[in-house]
């Protein structure tokens, strides 16, 4: 059945998708007013953060004619379909913790994303009230400061004020893997939110998924943030080699510099970026990350792979 038409004496209203739950979007218009949208027809795509034009169709109740221009869209995508985090957002915050054990590789991932879309990034270290656990995870996390990635040790369910300055003038969007204290984040900074969080399963070495889908919370005029559910995976099968080479940016320098176009910066005559590596002036660390994530495109993207379609 197709969506309703909009009345034909009603103007359109201009608002931002404040939450997006399958194919039903919450928006808030520039008047303060909220309706509960569907797409228009068989229209997919649209995510939180998302400035778009709507027809009001009932009390209450609209329906998305258009998405307007974005400045960015994140989204993980795997062999068969894309899924939607963020739209329009202007820094990637990713969580981590040291309980339950953090993906370096996920971090990687979203890296690589945020890089994709020119989005600034800040790695939060949670939970730093478990000071021994801590310690170790922020040794590990050092490269990521060395390589001028911002990284910031906060205990969420503590202080969640070290965080604030880094929110100004932002639209912000948490990602990382369940349980690593985004909801008790969003409940420091929202109280009203009232962001269920759960306790951590240290048999299964894991957290239960508590977010269920992409939330927007405006904190003041200035700082927004988008919520998001946890991952486990980060499918980057939208992006190219070559683009997952660029999301690395200590390679940037030595990228294109290579005796070979199609240099795969393994064990190549004249790469330029194995010679830095010799150098010391790339991390062996991230380069057989970057493999890592080349490799999985180059498994996944066989011949009779289907076509990705997006879901929401």
């Amino acid at each position: 059945m197709s969506s309703p038409g909009p009345s034909v004496t009603s103007p359109p209203l201009h608002g931002e998708i404040v939450a997006a739950f399958g194919r039903h979007f919450l928006v808030k218009t520039t008047d303060n007013s909220t309706f509960t949208c569907v797409l228009r027809g068989k229209k997919s795509g649209a995510a939180c953060g998302d400035r778009v034009e709507i027809y009001q169709t009932a009390p209450e109740q609209g329906v998305i004619e258009r998405i307007l221009p974005r400045s960015a869209l994140l989204y993980r995508s795997d062999i068969s379909r894309e899924k939607l985090i963020a739209a329009n957002a202007t820094q990637v915050i990713i969580v981590v913790a040291a309980i339950p054990s953090f993906s370096e590789e996920l971090i990687n991932r979203c890296l690589v994303a945020a890089e994709s879309q020119r989005l600034s990034v800040l790695i939060v270290l949670n939970k730093t009230d478990l000071a021994g656990s801590s310690r170790v995870a922020l040794n590990g996390l050092s490269l990521y400061r060395e390589l001028d990635y911002t990284l910031l040790p906060i205990s969420a369910r503590n202080d969640v004020k070290p965080l604030l300055s880094h929110l100004e003038n932002h639209l912000s969007v948490l990602v990382g893997q369940s349980g690593m204290g985004k909801s008790t984040i969003i409940n420091a900074l929202v109280p009203a939110a009232e962001r269920a969080t759960a306790d951590i399963s240290t048999t299964l070495d894991a957290g239960r998924h508590t977010t269920t889908h992409a939330r927007l919370y405006h904190l003041d005029r200035d700082a927004r943030v988008i919520d998001s559910p946890g991952i486990q995976q980060f499918g980057l099968q939208h992006l190219s080699i070559e683009d997952i080479a660029w999301g690395f940016r200590e390679f940037r320098p030595y990228i294109g510099k290579c005796k070979f176009n199609n240099c795969r910066h393994s064990s190549e005559p004249g790469c330029a970026l194995v010679d830095a590596m010799q150098e010391n002036k790339v991390s062996v660390r991230r380069i057989d990350l970057y493999h890592t994530l080349i490799t999985s495109l180059r498994t996944d993207r066989h011949p009779s792979s289907p076509a990705r379609t997006k879901i929401q």
